[in-house]
């Protein structure tokens, strides 16, 4: 077996009787807890009945969605559970997989378009922040009479010209952010 054929196999973890969940590849036993960290952290794994072999991989994950939900980390509103639960036995059910899969997929995308944008956005704001602080300190040399590190007054008015113009470019970029 390659390497890339071993990372792409899933973590298997045996469910016993007990309800004890068993870790194959840390070889220790794990919590539904655990499940949760692994998932949220991309760890693709099976869970399989450890007497019949059965995969049971979805009825542990929805025991983990409702551990979440009984824990106050509700996710699923209650008219979206009713609208669910109607979708079973309906000629439409079987759209209904794909369709939340893509849904899931599309709400991923634009998560991750928004982090980004809001990284993007706190950069500006730091940039903005030193600016002020240099055009204050300029300022209040200016108010007092002295010259920073010796620069003229026609250095000033030029360093004060090219901050407000900087300034300007990054409102500009804020406002463009602001639109998205």
């Amino acid at each position: 077996m390659s390497d890339e054929e071993t990372k792409s196999d899933p973590i298997i973890i045996k469910k016993y009787a007990n309800r004890r969940l068993y870790n194959t590849g840390s070889s220790s036993y794990i919590t539904l807890d655990h499940l949760g960290e692994m998932t949220r952290a991309g760890v693709d794994f099976k869970v399989v009945d450890a007497k019949s072999g059965d995969d049971i991989t979805r009825s542990v994950l929805t025991q983990i969605i409702m551990e979440e939900e009984n824990r106050g980390q509700t996710m699923l509103p209650t008219p979206f559970l009713r609208q669910l639960i109607a979708m079973y036995g309906d000629s439409m059910q079987s759209m209904v997989p794909p369709y939340l899969e893509a849904s899931m997929a599309a709400l991923r995308r634009n998560q991750e378009q928004f982090r980004k944008s809001m990284a993007g956005a706190f950069n500006p704001f730091e940039a903005i922040a030193k600016q002020n602080m240099a055009m204050f300190e300029a300022a209040a040399s200016m108010m007092s009479g002295k010259n920073p590190e010796g620069a003229s007054p026609a250095d000033e008015a030029s360093e004060l010209a090219d901050l407000k113009r900087e300034m300007a470019e990054l409102q500009a970029k804020l406002d463009k952010l602001g639109k998205n």
